[in-house]
């Protein structure tokens, strides 16, 4: 029974490997051949990094903070992912074929081909701490850094316009936001205004707090002339003209104390109008300023949008611009390929001077 042989050595068994000296020289011209072309055509590889800015770093944290920016130097997680995607968006693509002329220098009649080829040539990645690289690898240095500084461009205007069509539609809400409480406002004044006609008080806190104290002070006056009364009923009679002026104000002062602390508040300056009036001018004035502050804040945030118009270019932070790698390039495909031809010649050697023993058999 034969038997079976392994991979390796079906290889070197074969006609065109098993003479020794056709097979070192075919190894050695393919590995010769592999490493030429991994360094010939020379590559040059040009990158740029980017870093998504955070407009909390540019001092604009207080009219931009409805965006949510983070904490972070260069921008959060989300902004990188976006602009990520931007990068690999049919619009930047379209942007970069357009400033290169890229179908005429590629000699490609089809766009979907161009698209591809970007798609291929230019690599976007993110690194550590919230960065973007872009990078390729051409023959042509100059067409290289190009390519990158077009890719750099169309990325900062896409993003700007994505700023530009946000900043529109929060102002347009804003807008709308500002109308109704402009009216809300205008309506609690106009309630607030109405009250103070219809009770006659030009500060209703303070004329409400006034009518209320005076309940105390009518019971320290009625308090005093009853003193001043038994004082002046030890030298007179009931029939003397002091005695009598004394009850006579007594009386008065305690009809009005009666009048005072009455419930009903259709008595006026009763503790049932006070009450009720309070109640209302308090429930007034609480409406009247949340009035107030929400058109008030809805003004700053509109306002806002006019400084987000200004910033909306800033959305990139060039940490390296567009630049043409000094160190050599290789070409890896082949220096991969001339690596494992390496390998295999050596293996093939390996094999015919030490053979397995189903091969010695042989």
């Amino acid at each position: 029974m034969t038997p079976r042989r392994s991979i390796m050595g079906t290889l070197v068994l074969s006609r065109p490997l098993q003479n020794p000296k056709h097979r070192r020289i075919g190894f050695a011209v393919a590995i010769a051949v592999c490493l030429l072309l991994a360094l010939f055509p020379q590559k040059y590889r040009s990158a740029a990094t980017l870093a998504p800015s955070d407009p909390a770093t540019l001092g604009l944290s207080g009219a931009l903070n409805q965006l949510g920016a983070a904490n972070s130097v260069f921008g959060n997680q989300a902004a990188v992912e976006i602009t990520l995607r931007v990068a690999n968006s049919r619009l930047v693509r379209d942007y970069a074929i357009a400033k290169l002329d890229l179908m005429h220098r590629l000699d490609i009649s089809d766009r979907v081909q161009a698209h591809r080829w970007l798609q291929r040539e230019v690599t976007t990645r993110s690194l550590r701490g919230g960065i973007v690289m872009m990078e390729t690898e051409q023959s042509d240095p100059d067409f290289a850094e190009a390519l990158i500084r077009a890719y750099s461009d169309a990325i900062r205007m896409r993003l700007a316009a994505i700023n530009l069509q946000q900043t529109d539609y929060k102002r347009k809400v804003l807008e709308n936001l500002v109308q109704k409480a402009s009216d809300d406002y205008d309506k609690a004044q106009t309630e607030y205004d109405n009250f103070r006609l219809t009770t006659r008080y030009s500060d209703p806190r303070f004329a409400i707090e006034a009518i209320g104290e005076r309940i105390p002070a009518l019971q320290a006056a009625i308090k005093a002339k009853e003193v001043q009364l038994n004082a002046a009923r030890e030298f007179a009679t009931e029939d003397n003209m002091s005695v009598r002026q004394i009850v006579a104000e007594l009386d008065a002062l305690k009809r009005q104390l009666t009048q005072q602390q009455a419930l009903d508040p259709t008595e006026q300056n009763s503790v049932g109008r006070v009450v009720e009036q309070s109640t209302r001018a308090g429930r007034l004035e609480r409406k009247l300023v949340l009035a107030r502050s929400l058109y008030e804040v809805y003004s700053r945030y509109l306002q806002g949008t006019s400084v987000e118009d200004l910033t909306s270019n800033a959305n990139l932070r060039v940490i390296e611009p567009p630049f043409v790698d000094t160190s050599r390039q290789f070409n890896i495909f082949f220096l991969a390929l001339a690596l494992l031809l390496a390998l295999f010649a050596i293996a093939a050697e390996f094999y015919v001077l030490r053979p397995p023993l189903e091969a010695r058999a042989l």
